[in-house]
């Protein structure tokens, strides 16, 4: 992986001045280390921020894990570390599971304590996360066009398809995950050949497939959904995006290139990290 993290893309992801604030935004979190992700903790009223603190693809140790509060405030800066690049996580049976690199983490939710590390074979660039309402946990491998499935402590092959072109962020919603597609043909400063769009895996036969209307419009990072509407970052340009079935995929916010995982409290705010501002974005939805 490090032949693709070059000093271009490092410098993508470096500290800079903080742009207005969005339309609806509630407050920004500040003084984070390349925030990657940000995790809504239902059960504990949190927030939970990756850091990636340097190279993405780099098993630097550098990386760790911040707790926010609902409205913003840093509870617990370094609330776990032992890890390199931690970006996308889920959460399963009062456990926390962190995509890093290669390898990914679980953490008690209560302690905070790093409890296993669950190494995925043949991954390249693990990226985002997400559970299912079966029990399962679901990792996607940006540079392997994979998706892997997590199944207690023991990591499978769930689906690899050249159709998922770069798959960043991953959610499950109901029998299908949704999924957001950095692109075709990654390039070295990590722009594309072809832009990435949203897709729809379905849970019980792995089928892939494009959902209509919202595909080749953006190297896309991560992604939720709230009803029957998606959200998805453009990390390339900052964009933050919103989709419904049968529609165009509408640009609804502007940040600065950086904008990456995006969580949500399932109800109507958005948690943005922006990860060359250090800083996560609360967004209250129209």
């Amino acid at each position: 992986m490090n032949s693709f993290i070059t000093p271009a893309f490092l410098a993508i992801i470096g500290i800079a001045s903080a742009p207005a604030a969005q339309a609806g935004e509630l407050w920004r979190a500040t003084s984070l280390e390349q925030p990657e992700s940000a995790l809504f903790d239902a059960a504990n009223n949190r927030i939970i921020v990756s850091n990636i603190v340097g190279n993405p693809g780099e098993a630097d140790g550098n990386g760790y894990l911040s707790v926010l509060s609902l409205d913003g405030k840093t509870l617990t800066r370094h609330w776990t570390g032992g890890m390199d690049a931690p970006k996308g996580m889920a959460i399963l049976g009062g456990k926390l599971y962190v995509a890093d690199i290669t390898k990914v983490r679980v953490v008690d939710l209560a302690s905070g304590k790093l409890v296993a590390s669950i190494a995925v074979p043949n991954a390249v660039f693990l990226n985002d996360m997400t559970s299912d309402q079966s029990g399962k946990v679901y990792v996607t491998d940006m540079l392997a066009d994979a998706i892997y499935r997590i199944d207690g402590d023991r990591p499978q092959l769930f689906v690899k398809d050249a159709m998922l072109a770069s798959p960043n962020g991953v959610f499950a919603d109901g029998d299908r995950l949704v999924v957001a597609s950095w692109g075709k043909g990654i390039k070295p400063d990590f722009s594309t050949a072809e832009p990435g769009g949203l897709l729809s895996v379905d849970i019980a036969s792995q089928v892939v497939s494009p959902l209509p209307g919202a595909q080749k419009f953006a190297d896309l990072d991560g992604v939720i959904a709230i009803g029957d509407t998606i959200y998805a970052t453009a990390y390339m340009t900052g964009t933050l995006y919103r989709y419904h079935a049968g529609g165009a995929p509408e640009a609804v916010a502007h940040f600065k290139p950086g904008s990456a995982d995006i969580g949500t409290d399932g109800k109507s705010i958005l948690y943005v990290p922006l990860m060359n501002e250090g800083e996560v974005a609360a967004l209250k939805l129209d």
